[in-house]
């Protein structure tokens, strides 16, 4: 009986053993999965992380490199240009009026119609016209008769001879003579009055140009002391465009005339409305002779063919003037120049690949050409995008673009704001002010 009292504890001491040591490796292996790891883990990781990306900012890799857009510097002549805005006005305007009183009897002309000097645009009602001028007609062969009755009567009384009683005959003979001629040629005053007034009957166009719209019809009377007149009549082509400029520019204007020498004008284009497309090319013609000191600017007056019609009286027009030339200047996109607490730059692409930052001084530029007067040689690529990724000595991977793309123009030139187009001999780039 002790024996199995003996075997029946000795069972219960091993189990309760298991089941501890169970616990202990169940306890073991929950702590290994949850308890945190030691320095050469988690931590170690996070510091090797550390390092890496501080590594990998000091020096990019290739894979790293800052896509950009660049253009080539190239050498070209740059035309100086001045900007004014100004309007379109008929190179000549003429109010056609009747010179004599009368009914319209015909309009002999369409409304917007092109007319050449001399052709017929009204008729006023002629009758009374001739028949003064009928009357003029007879009243001159009427004297004339009576003039040479008295060189006749003074011809007899002439070879009587010297005799006392009878001079006094030859002196009236030979005044009554004097009298009828001087009668004739007032005669001859009145013919050509009545002459005139039956012509002007006929309206005629005074020069070349376009009607406008009529203000008078057929059938009423008119007077030659209206001041309505017919129609207008404006000369268009060709065409001025009047403009202003500040009064400082005045010295570079007079410098530009005097350097062309005399007779020589100076080039003007007349703007589209994009304000760089060419419509319209020709000269300027005057520089006037007063500064207008309530607005301290100049005004101007070029002239155009305007065979195209593509300017109107009226019209507003942006109007550009060359002033200048520069010669073999290095011209680069104006989206390249940057401004630097020392003053503009570029990032020049090296031959290593790499951005770097290149001081210039620019000469002249506009909206999209920049004139580099130091700094960027002929051949340089100059970026122009992504600004906000570079530094000095950054990376890139560069694709290249032309420095303007094409450009509505007038025969191929470079259009108003210092694009650079395709040419036809003159330059390739242009710079206004």
């Amino acid at each position: 009986m002790q024996s199995d009292s003996a075997g029946a504890s000795l069972s219960k001491i091993l189990k309760w053993a298991i089941g501890l040591t169970l616990v202990a490796a169940i306890g073991a292996t929950t702590y290994s999965l949850v308890a945190p790891q030691g320095d050469g883990s988690a931590g170690a990781r996070r510091a090797a992380g550390k390092g890496g990306s501080m590594k990998g900012r000091g020096k990019r890799a290739p894979s790293d490199a800052v896509p950009v857009l660049a253009s080539v510097a190239e050498k070209t002549d740059v035309p100086i240009y001045l900007d004014g805005l100004g309007s379109a006005r008929a190179l000549n305007t003429v109010n056609v009026q009747p010179m004599v009183d009368g009914r319209l009897i015909s309009i002999d002309f369409k409304e917007g119609q092109d007319v050449k000097r001399g052709d017929l645009l009204a008729r006023i009602e002629p009758a009374i016209y001739a028949a003064q001028l009928a009357q003029a007609v007879a009243r001159k062969a009427q004297n004339e008769a009576q003039l040479a009755d008295a060189r006749r009567e003074l011809d007899r009384v002439s070879r009587v001879g010297p005799i006392a009683t009878l001079q006094k005959s030859v002196d009236t003979a030979r005044a009554k003579v004097a009298q009828f001629e001087a009668l004739v040629k007032a005669d001859d005053a009145t013919i050509d009055l009545a002459q005139t007034n039956l012509d002007y009957t006929r309206i005629t166009a005074p020069i070349d140009g376009r009607t406008g719209i009529r203000t008078v019809d057929v059938g009423n009377v008119v007077r030659a002391s209206a001041t309505s007149g017919i129609v207008t009549i404006a000369q268009v082509q060709p065409i001025a465009v009047l403009f202003n400029l500040p009064q400082q520019q005045l010295s570079r204007i007079n410098a530009a005339v005097l350097a062309r020498g005399a007779g020589a004008e100076l080039a003007a284009d007349a703007l589209g409305p994009d304000g760089r497309s060419i419509i319209e090319r020709g000269v300027l013609r005057v520089v006037d002779n007063l500064v207008d000191q309530t607005t301290g600017t100049i005004r101007l007056k070029a002239e155009f063919p305007n065979a195209g019609l593509a300017l109107w009286p009226g019209q507003f027009v942006n109007v550009r003037i060359q002033i200048d030339n520069l010669r073999d200047a290095v011209i680069v996109p104006t989206a390249s120049v940057q401004q630097g607490p020392s003053g503009p730059f570029v990032y020049v692409v090296a031959a290593n690949g790499n951005a770097k930052v290149r001081k210039v001084r620019i000469a002249t530029q506009d909206e999209r050409i920049a004139t580099v007067a130091e700094g960027v040689r002929v051949g340089d690529q100059v970026v122009t995008s992504s600004f906000s990724r570079l530094r000095d000595d950054t990376p890139v991977s560069v694709t290249l673009q032309p420095l303007a793309g094409p450009q509505a123009n007038v025969g191929g030139a470079a259009t108003a704001s210092g694009g650079v187009g395709a040419g036809d001999g003159a330059a390739r780039g242009s710079v206004s002010q």
